[in-house]
This record gives C-alpha cells, structure tokens and sequence, in this order.
C-alpha cells in the first residue's frame, strides 16, 4: 500500500545499503557522477512509497516479475542510477525514456495499479553545499550530500495518473504484425492503422528520420 507523506520518516537510506547500488550504477555508467546519486535516491524513494521496500531500506527491490513500470524524464545519468535502484531496463521493457530533460521518474506498481512521480527539490543543490561543507568542489559536495540529505529536503513526491493505461504501454506479448508499406516487422502493438492499411510509425509519418 502507498506510504501517505505523513508516513514517510525524514531520514534516507543507510549509506552502506545506498553505496551498492552506487557501486553497480558506476560500473554500468564507467564512473559516479552526482546525477547518478539523485537517480539512485529517486528509484529508492519510489519503491519506498509504493511500498516495495521497506520504510527503512533494508532490502534491495528486485524487478524479476516485471511489477515495477519506472518511466525516466532523462536519458542521461539519473537513469542509469534509477535503473540500478529499481532493477528496471529499457531492454527488459521495464524502463521507458521520455525524454523532458529533467532528473525525475514515475514509477509505477502494476498489480496496485497506482504511480508516483518523484523529482529533486528546487534547493537540493544549495543544501547539499550544507551536508557537504568540506568538500574540494561544487561537484563534490553535490556527490556526497546527495548521498546525505534526508529525502524530505532532497526530493518531492507526487501521485500522479498515467494518459496512458498501463495495458496500452505494456502491450500483449508475442504481437507481431508487418508494415503494408515498408514491410519491416512492428512489435508490441506499435503499429497504426490508416486508411485500412496497417503501418509502421515512420510510414505513417511519425518518423524521427529522412531518407
């Protein structure tokens, strides 16, 4: 069941527990940035909300059976530390990318049927220069008191609805149907249909490209 805000203590999460999933989110991301640890932080808090871990982050969520939807607001390095925290990738279509250019995710319980959306507060990097006063540069002090900050300074949380049901997004496995233009495979029930006709989303004239 989702936490209320009343719930939620305004502590984070144990720094050997949150260390882990830093460690797998550098090795994945071939270094640790701070955007990284908000990513990490933002999947925790989630799980947290949605009641998928407990309210003292004792135990790592992992996403096996596929009842964590996380749909990221970047693709840049807040998602791979999301993606860590929440055992959720592109490649196992437990992870969309839409793309807004901003540190934030919604995540999604799919048995509950319920979502929340969870961002940095507008002041998380002037406070965490506070929880991180000694450090050698701005950059560093984001990194370490990212790591520090309680996560009621640190971020904000939404409920939110999706435009989408999660059964449109999710799509029927195993559906596959070929373009009546181009003739190329579409999966996922991502094709359109037009005039009658079945087609792919570039000769639909949804295409992201030009030939």
């Amino acid at each position: 069941m989702m936490q209320t805000q009343a719930e939620r203590a305004t502590d984070r999460p144990p720094l050997n527990f949150l260390q882990q999933i830093l460690d797998e989110s550098a090795q994945m991301h071939r270094h640790l940035c701070p955007r990284q640890v908000l990513g990490a932080r933002i999947g925790l808090l989630g799980l947290r909300t949605l009641g998928l871990i407990d309210a003292a982050y004792q135990k790592r969520f992992y996403n096996s059976r596929k009842r964590l939807l996380t749909i990221v607001e970047t693709d840049g390095c807040g998602a791979d530390g999301i993606s860590v925290a929440t055992d959720s990738y592109v490649g196992r279509r437990t992870m969309r990318v839409v793309d807004y250019g901003k540190v934030a995710a919604t995540l999604v319980d799919i048995q509950q049927e319920i979502a929340v959306r969870i961002w940095p507060s507008s002041d998380a990097r002037d406070l965490a220069e506070r929880f991180a006063p000694n450090e050698k540069s701005r950059w560093h002090a984001y990194l370490l008191g990212y790591q520090l900050m309680p996560d009621n300074l640190l971020l904000r949380v939404q409920p939110v609805q999706l435009t989408q049901s999660i059964q449109q997004i999710i799509s029927k496995p195993n559906h596959y149907i070929s373009c009546a233009s181009c003739g190329e495979e579409v999966m996922n029930e991502r094709e359109v249909v037009q005039n009658g006709r079945i087609l792919c989303q570039a000769c639909a004239g949804n295409s992201y490209y030009v030939t």
